[in-house]
């Protein structure tokens, strides 16, 4: 492959350079590029736990701009799922839709790590995004177990079986720190538009999926949007509190001074 391309393509080192980092496929992810294209990879990712999609194995495709990673990629889900729609271009903060978010630091294990994040989320209605009740990705999730793909086989076999112990992968520490950077800007950008994704919205469709300390290798606890909530709800009360003080000072004064 390498005789295809130029060499000082500051896109094709990048990618030569991902290609060699992700060649080992771990219990979550997998991905490489194509045998006879650099710039387009497939994907197989693992349903977040815990979710309606726990037990799923998800394929997809992966299209890179010739100025990658300057510009976004462009992701395609080919398993069915019941969260985004297969065969059509998704629009996610990590993905062509939006490359105004993209950042060059990022990674194509960023973006596969938080692909996982963003499976039990709403679609708020986004391009290529699906809201499929949880018995129906529950049943695609088993379905998508025996889903062959044309080019990489049957996708089952392409990622290591699920151990108790959770990996301990020191490339994962930087992607999952940005996975969750990401997902926790996605929901505070949700939760500060009024109503944003309410209509329609299941009691199985949860915020975006937090890497739990397990998951996480980095030793760095992430801010949840629960944790936001619970602190603005805080300050509230502060407030309430402070300005009950307040009144009831004045009114104290006010009696003294008759």
């Amino acid at each position: 492959m390498e005789g295809q391309y130029n060499l000082r393509s500051p896109a094709v080192k990048r990618l030569m350079r991902e290609a060699q980092e992700l060649h080992e496929a771990t219990e979550e992810y997998f991905a490489q590029p194509l045998d006879d294209n650099l710039f387009e990879w497939h994907f197989t990712v693992r349903g977040p736990p815990e979710s309606e999609f726990d037990g799923g194995i998800y394929h997809g495709r992966v299209i890179l701009p010739p100025d990658y990673p300057m510009k976004p990629p462009s992701i395609i889900l080919l398993t069915p799922n019941g969260r985004f729609e297969t065969n059509k271009k998704i629009c996610l903060s990590i993905s062509g839709h939006h490359p105004e978010s993209w950042q060059p630091s990022w990674s194509l294990r960023t973006a596969l790590l938080a692909i996982i994040g963003f499976m039990p989320t709403h679609g708020s209605g986004a391009i290529g995004s699906l809201d499929y009740s949880a018995q129906e990705r529950k049943q695609l999730a088993k379905k998508s177990q025996t889903w062959t793909c044309p080019n990489c086989g049957p996708i089952a076999k392409l990622l290591k079986e699920r151990s108790e112990e959770p990996q301990d992968i020191a490339a994962d520490k930087e992607a999952r720190e940005q996975a969750a950077q990401i997902m926790f800007k996605d929901a505070s950008e949700r939760s500060s538009v009024p109503g944003a994704g309410e209509k329609n919205k299941s009691p199985e469709q949860k915020a975006p999926l937090t890497l739990s300390p397990l998951s996480d290798t980095s030793g760095v606890t992430q801010p949840t949007a629960a944790t936001t909530t619970a602190a603005a709800a805080a300050a509230a009360a502060a407030t309430t509190t402070a300005t009950t003080t307040t009144t009831t000072t004045t009114t104290t004064t006010t009696n003294s001074s008759k």
